[in-house]
C-alpha cells in the first residue's frame, strides 16, 4: 500500500516554502530517511533539496572523510532521524553541523515515543532536545497516535496492553 508523504511535518514559511536547504541524516538510520525524504519531496512536490549524512567513523579511502553528500556550510539544515532516545545523537549532530558552519534549523523524527529522559526527570528526550538546543523537534507520529491506531485494530489487544504498560512506566504525560 502506498502512503503519500505528509509534507506537513516539515518546517515551512508562512508562504508555504520549505525553510531549509539540506536534509541531514545522522548515521545510521537517518541516512535512508534523509535520502527517501529528499527523493519524495522532489517526486511528489517538485521541491529539490539536497541531502547529506555522517559516518560513525572517518574513512581513509574512497571519498574519505566523515561527512558525505551535499555541502552544508552556511546552509540551513533539517536533521531527520527515526526516534530520539536520550538526545545524544541529535546533540552530537547539531555540534558537528555548527562546527562546519551549518545552521541546524530543526529536527524531524519518525516517531516520538514520548519517553522520560530518566525515571527521575519528568520531561521527554524530545522536550530536552528542544529546551537545550533551542530548535524545534517535529514528529511525524507520536506514540499516543500510534497507540490509538493500534487500538482501532481489534486483533492487536496484546500489543495495545503492552504499549499502555510501557507508557505508564516510561512515558511523559
Amino acid at each position: 500500500m502506498y502512503f503519500p508523504l505528509r509534507i506537513s511535518f516539515l518546517p515551512r514559511c508562512s508562504n508555504g516554502t520549505v525553510t531549509f536547504d539540506v536534509i541531514f541524516g545522522p548515521a545510521y538510520k537517518g541516512i535512508p530517511l534523509a535520502a527517501v525524504v529528499s527523493s519524495a519531496l522532489y517526486a511528489e512536490y517538485g521541491i529539490n533539496v539536497d541531502y547529506a549524512y555522517n559516518r560513525k567513523e572517518t574513512k581513509g579511502h574512497g571519498e574519505k572523510g566523515l561527512l558525505v553528500g551535499a555541502s552544508m556550510k552556511n546552509k540551513r539544515v533539517l536533521i531527520i532521524d527515526d526516534v530520539i532516545t536520550a538526545g545524544t545523537a541529535i546533540r552530537e549532530s547539531v555540534n558537528m553541523l555548527k562546527s562546519i558552519d551549518a545552521i541546524p534549523i530543526g529536527v524531524s523524527i519518525a516517531l516520538d515515543r514520548m519517553e522520560k529522559v530518566s525515571l527521575e526527570d519528568p520531561i521527554s528526550a524530545v522536550q530536552g532536545v528542544m529546551r537545550d538546543l533551542d530548535i524545534p523537534v517535529v514528529p511525524i507520529i507520536t506514540l499516543p497516535q500510534l497507540q490509538a491506531y493500534i487500538s482501532s485494530c481489534s486483533y492487536e489487544t496484546d500489543l495495545v496492553d503492552s504499549i499502555a504498560a510501557y507508557r505508564t512506566m516510561y512515558g511523559v504525560n
